[in-house]
């Protein structure tokens, strides 16, 4: 019982034709046909790009994104006796403005 036969071959193409009818089998076998065609022809593209691909150009300065800059340090700063790095005001782009004036306890 563990096996096809001819038999069991017939009864499924029968329930095919009575589920479909005749006039849709053949398009709906010309649509599989194209489907696997094109998926072979992705397969096979994918595995021939997989294997000689030229790496991609880098890209030129003119269209390569903006270099962001470098998040501040966490670690606190300790006095050695150095001179101090100059202070330096945040990006005007990163500090949106004030709308309205800052007042002294609750209004």
């Amino acid at each position: 019982m563990g096996e096809f036969s001819v038999w069991h071959l017939l009864i499924v193409a029968l329930v095919f034709l009575a589920l479909f009818g005749y006039k849709k089998l053949p398009d709906a076998a010309r649509s599989v046909g194209r489907s696997m065609r094109i998926f072979r022809a992705e397969v096979h593209e994918m595995r021939d790009e997989g294997s000689a691909a030229p790496p991609p150009p880098p890209p030129s300065p003119s269209t390569a994104a903006p270099t962001p800059r470098p998040a501040p340090s966490l670690t606190p700063t300790v006095y050695t006796g150095e001179a101090l790095p100059p202070a330096t005001a945040p990006h005007p782009d990163t500090v949106p403005p004030r709308s309205e004036p800052v007042t002294g306890g609750d209004a």
